[in-house]
């Protein structure tokens, strides 16, 4: 393990990153860019100020402050392919290439690959026209949409009329971007279960859920996360058996 690590990211994730690494006896100390009030003078967790969408002043900032690795949590900075910059630069860095983390940044193209290895998935569309995503027979609807920066847009439609008004925000505001997906509404229990790999090796996390919905009892707008617990009764793992 590296004496000096940097974590990249400001949210929830990049704190318990930094968290976790400052709690190894072979990490010296952590730098959080641009980081959060929680991440600020902890301990062996500072902030940084370097300007994480210049990939070029990154790699300089970890030459000269002798940064062993890099963890990256932002997902725009991920599909921008600020892993491939690094390593190109001889910095160690741990995270998806721009190429693999598609896969998490444009649904199409995950649903496409879904589709291709016959690994199940929800039924869905991807329009760039408002009027054809107004014309799908799904009898509930999720509306994907993705903008600058990586912004993510999900909305939850349980009829027609409510998902073309999401379509029509979307896709006439440009505020998301210029295509969205429509999935089929798939109900019941939602569990991630999430991998470390290197490409060889996969070492499995225990299964969590997450609360995407903003209100109680599974209602209001759909969010990118209030909170999380772990372990879930729903899914056995081998770490609590």
């Amino acid at each position: 393990m590296a004496d000096r690590v940097l974590v990249i990211g400001s949210g929830g994730r990049e704190h318990a990153l930094a968290w976790k690494l400052a709690q190894s006896p072979h990490v010296k100390q952590v730098f959080v860019a641009p980081g959060n009030a929680g991440t600020a003078d902890n301990g062996k967790i500072s902030n940084s100020a370097v300007l994480v969408s210049n990939h070029t002043i990154v790699t300089q900032f970890c030459k000269d402050h002798n940064i062993g690795l890099v963890l990256v949590g932002q997902e725009a900075l991920l599909a921008a392919g600020i892993v491939d910059d690094l390593r190109a630069a001889g910095v160690r860095c741990f995270g998806p290439s721009a190429k693999a983390a598609q896969l998490a940044s444009n649904t199409s193209f995950a649903k496409a690959f879904l589709d291709r290895h016959g690994i199940p998935t929800a039924r869905w569309k991807a329009f760039t026209n408002p009027q054809e995503a107004c014309s799908t027979d799904f009898p509930a609807r999720v509306v994907r949409a993705r903008g600058p920066a990586a912004r993510k847009e999900v909305t939850i439609a349980a009829s027609k009329e409510e998902a073309c008004r999401a379509v029509q925000e979307v896709m006439q505001d440009r505020m998301f971007g210029e295509m969205v997906v429509i999935e089929e509404l798939l109900q019941g229990e939602e569990i991630s279960c999430l991998c470390f790999t290197d490409g060889v090796t996969v070492a499995s996390m225990p299964p969590a859920q997450a609360h995407k919905r903003l209100l109680d009892g599974d209602q209001g707008p759909n969010t990118g996360g209030m909170g999380a617990y772990c372990p879930v009764p729903q899914v056995k793992h081998p770490s609590f058996s």
